[in-house]
């Protein structure tokens, strides 16, 4: 009897464990902004700190100067940095992220030589005003390969759309060359992430695309045009729902040929090339 009496003890004690290890489970599905049973999750994204440029050049007009924003034209320094998103879960594997990234790079310089950019020239000594914008609006689709919250393997594409503007200025008004161009970008998309006991994890994803031929690279013309977006991150969860985490970040691309895409006075030649790094600390909040 006693035999039977310490079973249904084993069992009672088995099924509450069951019933508690459920409940918790539950529990950490559950976040701030989605209840636990439901078929869908929110999340909301923000990071911010700084910008380095570790490589830019630029040049409007096949006779025009490749200018270094680097050594002359003020881009030697730290910028502020920024990235908001919000991002949709739907039942465990599909994800929609909407992404905006300001980029305005400012800088005031006295020019070392002559600057020709299509049919203006600056000559060396000028005052310059210079300003290099590529604000971006980036819409994703992601396939998580796997179920459980702890573990990510996606795959997916993005559509981005660049609103760019690039200015060159003299301080007094007289001399100015000004370029805005707005358009579509596709972009395949691969993240990941996965967790390092119950508080730690890390992560990483990539968005980039390279195409030589026109509509593919955004553009109506033959223009090579790439990205390389590259992150990697570690984090900690803080409270239920809430992450903090530390980010480095590639931010890389161009375009070179001659576009159509709006009227200019020079032949339209551009060649401009971007390498970037950043360094961020992040919040995400489920």
């Amino acid at each position: 009897m006693s035999r039977v009496n310490n079973t249904i003890a084993l069992l009672g004690l088995a099924l509450t464990l069951g019933i508690s290890t459920a409940h918790a489970q539950e529990q950490a599905r559950e976040t701030l902004l989605s209840p636990a049973d439901a078929p869908y999750a929110f999340s909301l994204h923000a990071e911010i700190g700084f910008l380095a440029p570790l490589a830019h050049s630029i040049q409007f007009g096949k006779e025009g100067t490749n200018f270094d924003y680097i050594a002359e034209g003020g881009q030697d320094n730290l910028f502020p940095f920024m990235r908001i998103s919000a991002e949709t879960e739907l039942w465990d594997h599909h994800n929609v992220v909407l992404l905006y990234q300001p980029l305005q790079l400012v800088s005031s310089v006295k020019l070392r030589r002559d600057l020709v950019a299509d049919d203006v020239t600056f000559p060396e000594g000028t005052p310059m005003d210079l300003t290099y914008g590529f604000d971006f609006w980036r819409l994703s689709y992601l396939y998580d390969f796997f179920e459980a919250p702890e573990t990510e393997l996606a795959i997916g594409a993005s559509l981005q759309i660049r609103n760019a503007t690039i200015a060159f200025e003299s301080q007094d008004g007289m001399l100015g060359r000004y370029t805005r161009d707005i358009g579509p970008v596709p972009i395949i998309k691969v993240r990941g992430r996965t967790d390092l006991g119950p508080r730690f994890w890390v992560g990483g994803e990539f968005d980039g695309f390279w195409a030589p031929i026109r509509y593919i690279n955004g553009s109506s013309s033959d223009v090579e045009g790439a990205i390389a977006d590259l992150s990697v991150r570690g984090g900690v969860h803080l409270l239920q729902g809430v992450d903090a985490f530390l980010g480095l970040r590639y931010l890389g691309g161009g375009a070179r040929g001659t576009s159509n895409s709006e009227p200019n006075p020079g032949d339209d030649y551009v060649n401009n090339w971007l390498h970037f790094g950043s360094v961020t600390l992040g919040f995400t909040v489920r």
